[in-house]
């Protein structure tokens, strides 16, 4: 099962979305998730590649798997992933390359991790709707 990731670039109360990441994934790794793909940009992602790899080390048996959105931009902490991809997306203008990358991961997923304080605006919520129109399931963090 691959599992990924779509939330907001800041998150508003960390810890509590931490604690309650480190239970959706400890949950979805016991139902058979073993590849996580992560986008690595913004707080969210930030949180989700920290709560994977930890829960890493418990088993080892996961991948952590850097999606990226341009072939010529490395992150420095790349080496901290098991692995990376760059997703057949079309050619266009490099503004448009992580709506491209999110679309892919959506449709490439088997299950959707959502941090969502809004979802009619934004890279994130265009990542949710496409897993929607697709039938994903989708885990929700709970805003109150």
């Amino acid at each position: 099962m691959t599992v990924t990731f779509c939330g907001h670039r800041v998150v508003a109360n960390p810890q509590a979305v931490e604690l309650w990441l480190t239970g959706v994934v400890e949950s979805l790794i016991k139902e058979g998730a073993t590849q996580f793909y992560l986008g690595g940009y913004g707080q969210f992602d930030e949180l989700a590649f920290q709560v994977v790899r930890q829960w890493k080390k418990t088993y080892p048996h996961i991948k952590t798997i850097y999606v990226m959105a341009y072939l010529n931009r490395v992150p420095r902490d790349i080496d901290w992933y098991d692995d990376t991809t760059y997703p057949p997306i079309e050619e266009g203008p490099q503004r448009f390359a992580i709506s491209r990358r999110n679309k892919w991961m959506a449709t490439a997923c088997d299950v959707l991790v959502v941090y969502l304080r809004y979802d009619d605006v934004g890279g994130a919520a265009a990542m949710y709707k496409q897993a929607r129109r697709q039938g994903k399931p989708c885990i929700h963090f709970p805003i109150p």
